[in-house]
């Protein structure tokens, strides 16, 4: 097998690429060679991976199995299943390190690589330093063993330890990711009426594309909520580390408001606590830590760098707008969807028992989608500098925390570069419409000053 391992592949905190032009089996067998190295040369050697629905990614299993095995680390298969089973893998098998095999969130031709390495994120440097590797042949060589485990009977049973939540009727859209067979499971042995769409895994998502944190992708949830009557909908993405969720009128529950809610319980249980946000949350939610009790941190966007935030900080709860939640704690630090569905039933009964009444308690704030803009991967980067560069000269208040988020009278506006796509991302908060307008055109002003076409209208 050719030992081609394409650096454009890599990124902040994971592994990505679309799969026949910068992703295929044989950087996925360089991927082996090199963690494998990386795990043997920490003392290390059992790995486990797994792998999410989508059609490319048994082949990649298989040249990823081979480059470990010949890095001379034995593999334990924990087969189709949502990247948090592999979390949990690694954190309870008896093995040093962990990769799923997923493209999470994007669309259907991508595919990428999620690493563990002894209980820790894997990224960052970590990636840098597997592509040295590659290009140097700077590897451990050796025969590793392959063995077999069925864990999600363990891992829907971890889920549900301690549950308290209350006998809700709920709507469950998997959106044919690797998340389906989980909650059929899951929904089995939790009380109340449940309602599945698409939990037959299909890396073809014939139905709706399974990002769950596009309203679009959530209009076949919102009819089923509405036909039913249900008193909420919860939603996963491809490889289940992402959670989506409506309330009973349909109304989207975005991220941050679902951190909202997660953080009062978790705030009664440990006053005072540090509670992680992204840069793109919203102040309502600061604002809302603040009030009960707690520490709010704003913190990058990106999974992995949020985790080692939690570390650093103690923090118990965390989340991005992206829908990952993560609990420290009592549930090893994992992003886990599953986990923050049954985390979110047991808030809403401790809170009133109306995830709708939570929501109109909510702040009346007037937003943006996430907004995003094409760019070359070097190039989103120098436009993000050159704003920076002339919101100093203006002398803007801005927190430089994740790219540039602005504050004005208005209200706030982010611009940062993503850490997955070749894209900027933007969004904006105002109090009311024409706040948003005037935050939207500073937006467009920055971005027309940079090349790039802007966005048109405002409103959410």
């Amino acid at each position: 097998m050719s030992h081609r391992f394409d650096p454009t592949s890599l990124r902040e905190y994971d592994i990505r690429g679309i799969v026949g032009k910068t992703l295929g089996p044989a950087d996925a067998y360089a991927i082996g060679r090199g963690f494998a190295t990386r795990v043997r040369r920490a003392g290390g050697t059992r790995v486990a991976v797994g792998y999410d629905g989508r059609i490319s990614s048994p082949v990649l299993e298989t040249a990823l199995i081979e480059g470990l095995t010949a890095g001379g680390v034995d593999v334990v298969r924990t087969g189709l299943g949502p990247t948090p089973m592999l979390y949990y893998a690694e954190a309870t098998l008896e093995v040093d390190g962990g990769i799923q095999i997923t493209g999470s969130h994007n669309p259907g031709d991508y595919n990428g690589f999620k690493m563990v390495l002894q209980h820790r994120p894997f990224f960052g440097a970590d990636i840098q330093d597997i592509g040295r590797m590659a290009a140097e042949e700077d590897w451990e060589s050796g025969t590793g063993a392959v063995s077999n485990v069925d864990i999600i009977d363990d891992y829907v049973g971890r889920l549900l330890a301690g549950y308290a939540g209350g006998a809700f009727r709920i709507g469950w859209d998997c959106g044919n990711g690797a998340a389906g067979p989980v909650i059929e499971k899951l929904v089995k042995l939790l009380p109340g009426e449940h309602h599945l769409l698409f939990t037959e895994v299909d890396g073809n998502f014939p139905n709706h594309h399974p990002d769950p944190t596009e309203e679009k992708n959530l209009a076949d949830l919102k009819a089923l909520v509405a036909d039913k009557q249900l008193d909420f909908g919860l939603a996963f993405d491809g490889d289940g580390d992402r959670i989506g969720a409506i309330d009973g009128q349909g109304r989207v529950v975005w991220g941050d408001q679902l951190l909202a809610i997660l953080a009062e319980p978790v705030l009664r249980e440990e006053p005072g606590a540090t509670i992680i946000a992204d840069v793109k949350a919203s102040q309502a939610l600061y604002d809302r830590i603040a009030e009960l009790g707690g520490k709010p941190l704003m913190w990058k966007t990106g999974h992995s760098l949020i985790k080692t935030k939690m570390k650093e900080t103690n923090a118990p709860l965390a989340g991005e707008m992206s829908g990952h939640i993560f609990f420290a704690h009592d549930y090893y630090g994992f992003d886990d969807a599953q986990y923050a569905a049954v985390r979110l039933i047991r808030a809403v009964r401790l809170l009133g028992g109306s995830l709708t009444a939570l929501r109109d308690a909510m702040p009346a704030m007037v937003n943006t989608p996430e907004l995003r803009f094409q760019s070359s991967e070097d190039r989103k980067f120098q436009v993000v500098q050159e704003v920076l560069d002339r919101l100093e000269t203006a002398g803007a208040d801005v927190n430089r925390t994740d790219g540039a988020r602005v504050n004005t009278a208005d209200g706030w506006w982010l611009l940062r570069a993503s850490n997955t796509q070749d894209v900027l991302v933007a969004r904006a908060e105002a109090k009311d419409q024409a706040g948003l307008d005037r935050l939207v055109a500073q937006i467009n002003a920055q971005l027309a000053a940079s090349g790039v076409e802007p966005v048109l209208a405002a409103g959410h």
